[in-house]
């Protein structure tokens, strides 16, 4: 009997270890997602163009894939099972709508904090960021930051009583919004009006109104020639983007890690804000934008 023991526990252990390794061979094609916005078109395409050339891995791209929680959900299959093995997430998503945690002030600590979470609950990593942080935002047109030489919330605040601020409703209700800027930084705008982001920015033009809510790297503020301005008390949470990637891929591909960190601290506000303007005010293709910048860096072969 302890014979027949041993051979099912040693013939377990096979069958674990066979899997295991079946599990973390070297694949010969990759899948990466995104979701249903410009940038996280051009970013997908981007890390697909970079590991194709430098690596001769064929990656699929699952491309407009869904929101956050189906983008996750497919990283969590990977693509053996239909999935996906990586795309680009925010920390401040990661922490605020995936893990429920509060909002961290410093961004090295929210980065901190996800890492650590996501590769202990699901075996996810998180590399260093690529250098944009897509939060919220207040802007202004460039003429009246020029005026009044606005360059900071704390500037607005100060002649914001003569001001109009446009704004979704949810953006004027919320603690986290209006309300809140009117606590931290004292701003009283002499008018509120709610009003969806198309509008926003015909208003802004007509000098209907003159400061509006945006995300940092919309390509539209380019367009109508908004400056962006300084959260200088860190109000809102830091958004900032990095490849969320399974480990297991990592490990049975032991370069791709180097590969797609090529991309770290590459792409600031402005780069990103620009990179969408080509897409959403000049029309060309997220893959024709992406791969143009890859030749930028350097990056493309």
């Amino acid at each position: 009997m302890r014979f027949k023991a041993i051979l099912v526990l040693s013939a377990t252990l096979a069958a674990v270890i066979a899997s295991q390794g079946a599990a973390e061979e070297r694949p010969k094609a990759l899948a990466v997602g995104g979701k249903p916005f410009t940038e996280q078109l051009v970013l997908a395409h981007m890390l697909g163009e970079l590991v194709e050339s430098r690596l001769g891995i064929k990656v699929e791209r699952k491309l407009p894939l869904g929101g956050t929680l189906i983008c996750l959900e497919a990283l969590k299959r990977g693509s053996r099972r239909g999935g996906i093995d990586f795309y680009v997430e925010y920390t401040g998503t990661g922490l605020m709508s995936v893990l429920k945690m509060p909002k961290v002030d410093d961004p090295a600590e929210a980065f901190r904090r996800v890492s650590e979470e996501f590769k202990r609950r699901w075996d996810l990593i998180w590399l260093p960021p690529l250098g944009f942080n897509n939060t919220y935002t207040l802007a202004v047109k460039a003429d009246l930051a020029r005026k009044h030489d606005l360059r900071t919330f704390s500037d607005l605040a100060r002649v914001s009583e003569g001001l109009i601020l446009g704004a979704d409703l949810e953006f004027l209700e919320r603690p986290d919004g209006y309300p809140g800027l009117r606590e931290v930084y004292g701003m009283r705008f002499k008018e509120t009006r709610s009003m969806n982001p198309a509008l926003r920015y015909v208003a802004m033009e007509n000098d209907q109104i003159q400061v509006m809510d945006a995300y940092a790297t919309d390509g539209m503020l380019l367009k109508y020639d908004l400056t962006v301005l300084k959260d200088d008390k860190g109000f809102f949470p830091a958004y900032e983007a990095a490849v969320l990637i399974r480990e297991d891929v990592l490990r049975a591909i032991p370069e791709l890690e180097g590969t797609l960190k090529l991309l770290s601290g590459k792409l600031d506000d402005e780069t990103m804000r620009r990179l969408n303007y080509q897409v959403d005010v000049l029309g060309k293709e997220p893959l024709e934008v992406a791969r143009a910048f890859l030749k930028e860096l350097g990056l493309s072969r």
